[in-house]
């Protein structure tokens, strides 16, 4: 009787089991996932109508990666760079004790783009500069070693070259014609990681006085621009390079530059021509349109450059420019500021007629001059920084002053006088008070006196090699 019990429980308890199972073996029939019907499966996407612009600018994208991404290249390098020994390294025992100081071999990445079938590529000259070896990774995963054509450390372009043929070059666009707001594709190596694509839109254009380089147009975009980007192409929806990824902002995300390939076209055309970069010179040392500038010579806004010297023998001297003529054009372009018309100058052609525009004396002038090459200008062209202010007396502008030669020595400034907040400096030579000549210190204190009671001063100095002007007001 227990046996045949025993053996009814263990029937039961299979038959248990089995049904478990067959209920188990029952679910396996229902999906682990949802699949999309687009991919042949049973399940709709949650939303159904994408806008139609959404999907045409997508396609516009990946439509562009396709097409420019064979063209981008993964620039790497090796430098031999001097070891720093901070505490020991300056003393003059340093080589007897310890031997010549080392060096260490430095890696680094960058990005360029082919511009021409047999190998030419553009990118940054901080990318190559001082690079022992070059090795350039294309899309097929191909290597080659590179060479330097040549670099420009002023616009920071340079071209290198690889020994290939039937390569895919990019495009060249039109950086002239951007506006705000258009979109703009980064492509480049950040962080090494190959051939990555980014997207924002042009943030600005015209971006000046960044510090960055000599020569100086960028273009500021907010598509992600890392370390490694460097020397990659910035490009339009059209996949046309607009420009060249060079810099970031490192305290601030989405804040890029690139160089405009407009710009960088007449560069690197140079450097595959030549292996270097001569720019044109007219001959002249310029300062900023203040306000207060503006004013003192009846100009209504602060714009174009200040001549405070000509060098003589200049095409500038030739010309009949003059000594506090303001340059306002340039062959019908308009003069922001200085390093505009620094730039203008070095594109305007050497040996090419330029038409230029200037304000002087309350009246509007154009004058031809023939553009020189830089090549020519005077080397000892840099102005001395001269002293800083000290504290003492002084007159109305709180300025204490001696003869000197050609001119009126400052011999102490006065901390917190209008000629001291103005930036007029101990040891600067006064020249001119409002286009005066003041050939010793009694024409000057006749001039101050008989100028106070307006209580505006342009004052032209001359500081080491440099001439600048100073508006100062009294009241």
């Amino acid at each position: 009787m227990k046996i045949a019990l025993r053996r009814t429980l263990i029937l039961t308890t299979f038959a248990l089991l089995a049904a478990g199972l067959t209920g188990c073996s029952g679910k396996s029939d229902a999906p682990l996932f949802l699949e999309s019907a687009r991919k042949g499966g049973t399940a709709e996407a949650p939303v159904k109508d994408v806008p139609a612009d959404t999907l045409a600018t997508q396609k516009a994208f990946s439509a562009v990666s396709k097409k420019v991404t064979p063209s981008v290249v993964n620039i790497s390098t090796v430098s031999r760079k001097k070891s720093i020994q901070p505490f020991f390294e300056m003393n003059p025992f340093f080589e007897d004790f310890f031997g010549a100081p080392q060096t260490r071999r430095d890696k680094s990445l960058g990005s360029g783009f082919l511009i021409s079938a047999d190998g030419y590529i553009v990118t940054n000259d901080h990318v190559v500069r001082d690079a022992e070896s070059i090795q350039v990774k294309l899309s097929n995963d191909k290597v080659y070693d590179a060479k330097v054509v040549g670099g420009d450390h002023k616009t920071d372009i340079a071209v290198i070259k690889i020994n290939a043929r039937d390569l895919p070059p990019v495009v060249l666009g039109d950086s002239e014609k951007l506006e705000v707001g258009q979109w703009a594709i980064a492509i480049g190596n950040p962080f090494g990681l190959d051939r990555t694509m980014t997207v924002g839109i042009i943030s600005a254009t015209g971006r000046t006085n960044m510090g960055i380089e000599t020569y100086e147009n960028f273009i500021q975009t907010d598509a992600s621009i890392n370390p490694g980007n460097s020397g990659g192409p910035l490009l339009n929806v059209y996949g046309e390079v607009i420009g060249i990824n060079t810099a970031i902002v490192a305290s601030g995300q989405g804040i890029g530059f690139a160089i405009p390939i407009n710009m960088a076209k007449t560069v690197f055309a140079q450097l595959i021509q030549k292996g270097s970069v001569s720019r044109g010179y007219m001959g002249v040392t310029i300062q900023p349109m203040t306000e207060e500038l503006a004013q003192s010579f009846g100009l209504k806004q602060a714009r174009g450059a200040l001549v405070n010297d000509i060098i003589k023998g200049s095409p500038a001297d030739k010309a009949g420019i003059h000594q506090g003529d303001v340059i306002t054009s340039i062959n019908g372009t308009e003069v922001k500021d200085p390093s505009h018309l620094q730039r203008l100058v070095a594109e305007a052609g050497i040996g090419k007629a330029a038409k230029v525009g200037i304000f002087r004396e309350g009246a509007s002038l154009e004058l031809t001059m023939t553009i020189a090459s830089a090549d020519t200008a005077p080397k000892d062209l840099r102005g001395s920084r001269g002293d800083q202010s000290q504290d003492g007396g002084g007159d109305l502008l709180g300025l204490v002053v001696e003869d000197g030669e050609a001119g009126v020595l400052v011999a102490d400034v006065a901390a917190g006088g209008s000629a001291a907040e103005a930036g007029i400096r101990r040891g600067d030579l006064i020249v001119s008070i409002n286009r005066t000549r003041i050939p010793d210190s009694a024409a000057y204190r006749r001039v101050i006196a008989s100028a106070g009671r307006s209580g505006s001063f342009t004052i032209l100095v001359r500081r080491g090699n440099a001439s600048i002007y100073f508006a100062i007001r009294t009241k």
